[in-house]
């Protein structure tokens, strides 16, 4: 039967306790990790969210040492995950210390248990590193969010939160709140809409960011402005994505590109220094979309390691072998990758990364397989002459040993599958090595992208990014041209986030709404409160948002942000634990205005 903790007050956490207090009585509650009866002498492992404490209850003529028979009755009954609150005297272990513990040279012998809760056996151990499948974990979310290992992930977030509100604070910056309910701009990833009782037959969105109130923050002269912000996408899943998520978002008045990435470097190396000990030498290294494209086939490459893509199209041109001319007679380019030292991989595999390239939209995968005897092994090797294979290895750099792989089609289709083949292959090869961080700012991205499903423009990032300024004579004539002043900022593959310099002059962000196939009319209809806002004096300004999520999940070598978050959504943002979504009252719906049509009807 519970018990209630009427005159008790705990005066530590249990890894608080330390051989500092050797000969104090304290008074500490948490849950048993696990209890050990050796008959007469039981010891139980005491867990809060500090770490563990060895807690003994021993029967003994030594009354300076033993627990009365009350007590001792309640330590036999304990069972792993009682709540027990534990008064006892703190003594060196003898002769039995724990290493591994951060409490293991002591322990408390107890003269007082209360058994504030009990519990019933927990569907999977509580313990770090645990094996039970993520679906049993999250539908009993609150049992798992007690291992050790995921609560010091959601301590570590807590920190690097706080310390990112310090950095800013001191920087100038004014933490300032925007709404959740807002107005649906659909331009980007879907929107979760929120029906309104009041205005029947209208919907608020959830903000996918806070994009066009923290624009407005601009104009209305607050100078820089952050929040640690919550968003919503209406999206497909990954492991680094979740339906709402949090990302640390800023806006700078009277700033270029390099204001912005200058204070976001100084950021990212107060935290990674102060939080895991992490030394970011600055400044951070800065490629162009162009080059990150050319040489990794990704605007997010990951540069722990080699395996970089090579531009064979001239070497090829007027080959022998379809597969490449016609490639390039298309528009397209020939490209490859050297997998140093897979000379000998197994046809097997080879086929396996075939059909992963297929995945990417790959046709097929051109190979070139050098035995350390330097004989060759090719796919397409009776379509070119000697001199032919021999130029294309060299341009290569293979060496005997290497795996030479190709691919032939549109660029967007060529990177596509080659850069993702790299990380694969790295994957496979154990090349990603996590404790190595290396970061990189993508600059110069494409102001815009054609869409083949609308046939029109669509924004790269958001229809609000300025042009590079040379580029500015390019919209008129040659729109895909055009680059951005967008940046984002990666790190070993993965892209923490990103932003840009907003425009600012009505003439450029008309000229923009043009190109992407807005009338004045609905610009005006979805934009119209940022536009009217600009009319009366509005600073150059920019601004980036990185996700918040991501960096701890980098930061504590986790491979999903679900392993960051307390309560996380699955693949179909879904939440295994409350069962949301789930149907609402009828009632509720006829307040609403809305019926409910089954798709199938």
């Amino acid at each position: 039967m519970a018990e209630s903790m009427k005159g008790l007050k705990r005066t530590h956490r249990c890894t608080e306790v330390s051989a500092a207090n050797i000969g104090e009585v304290v008074t500490v509650m948490g849950w048993v990790q696990k209890s050990r009866n050796k008959g007469g002498i039981i010891f139980v492992d005491l867990r809060d969210r500090s770490g563990i404490l060895q807690i003994i209850f021993e029967q003994s003529e030594d009354a300076s040492r033993a627990v009365d028979a009350d007590n001792f009755a309640k330590a036999e009954s304990l069972r792993s995950e009682f709540v027990v609150a534990v008064v006892g005297k703190v003594e060196a272990r003898e002769g039995n210390t724990n290493p591994n513990m951060k409490t293991g040279d002591i322990e408390v012998r107890a003269t007082q248990l209360r058994i504030l809760s009990e519990s019933e056996t927990p569907p999977f151990p509580i313990e770090a590193a645990s094996k039970t499948k993520e679906e049993l974990r999250l539908k009993y979310r609150y049992l798992d969010l007690r291992r050790p290992d995921l609560q010091q992930n959601i301590i570590m977030r807590s920190h690097i939160t706080a310390k990112i509100r310090e950095f800013m604070t001191k920087e100038g910056f004014l933490e300032i709140e925007t709404p959740i309910l807002n107005k649906s701009t659909p331009e980007g990833a879907r929107d979760y809409l929120v029906p309104s009782r009041v205005h029947p037959g209208n919907f608020y969105a959830l903000p996918q960011s806070p994009q066009l109130l923290k624009q407005l923050l601009m104009c209305s002269g607050f100078d820089r402005y952050f929040q640690i912000a919550k968003c919503f996408r209406d999206e497909d899943l990954r492991a680094d994505r979740q339906p709402e998520f949090t990302q640390v978002d800023m806006e700078l008045s009277f700033v270029d590109v390099d204001d912005v990435i200058e204070v976001n470097e100084r950021l990212l190396q107060y935290i990674f220094k102060d939080a895991i000990g992490i030394d970011i030498p600055l400044p951070i290294p800065r490629m162009t979309w162009q080059e990150a494209m050319d040489r990794f086939g990704s605007d997010k490459p990951d540069t722990r390691f080699g395996m970089e893509l090579v531009n064979v199209s001239e070497t090829v041109a007027g080959c022998g072998f379809s597969v490449f001319t016609s490639a390039l007679e298309n528009g397209g380019s020939v490209r490859g990758i050297n997998a140093k030292g897979q000379g000998e991989m197994p046809r097997k595999k080879i086929d396996a990364l075939v059909t992963f390239a297929k995945d990417f939209g790959a046709k097929g995968l051109a190979y070139i397989a050098i035995l350390p005897d330097g004989t060759r092994k090719s796919s397409f090797a009776k379509f070119m002459t000697d001199a032919e294979m021999d130029a294309l290895v060299q341009i290569m750099g293979g060496e005997n040993g290497d795996l030479l792989l190709f691919a032939a089609d549109k660029d967007k289709v060529v990177w596509d599958v080659l850069g993702n083949l790299r990380l694969e292959l790295a994957r496979n090869l154990d090349l990603l090595d996590k404790n190595q961080y290396n970061f990189l700012w993508v600059t110069e991205f494409p102001l815009l992208e054609w869409s083949e499903e609308e046939k029109r423009y669509v924004a790269m990032h958001h229809p609000f990014t300025m042009p590079m300024e040379e580029d500015l004579e390019l919209l008129d004539t040659e729109p895909g041209k055009v680059r951005a002043k967008a940046y984002d900022i990666v790190l070993n593959g993965t892209e923490l986030g990103g932003g840009s310099v907003r425009i600012f002059q009505n003439n450029i962000q008309e000229k923009m709404f043009e190109i992407i196939g807005l009338t004045k009319e609905t610009a005006n209809e979805r934009f119209g409160f940022l536009l009217n806002a600009f009319q009366y004096g509005v600073p150059p300004h920019a601004g980036l948002a990185f996700g918040l999520d991501r960096i701890v999940m980098l930061m504590v070598q986790a491979d999903s942000i679900r392993e960051v978050m307390a309560f996380p959504k699955v693949k179909d943002a879904s939440c295994l634990m409350t069962d949301a979504p789930n149907l609402v009252d009828a009632y509720q719906l006829e307040e609403l205005g809305i019926a409910i049509v089954n798709p199938k009807e």
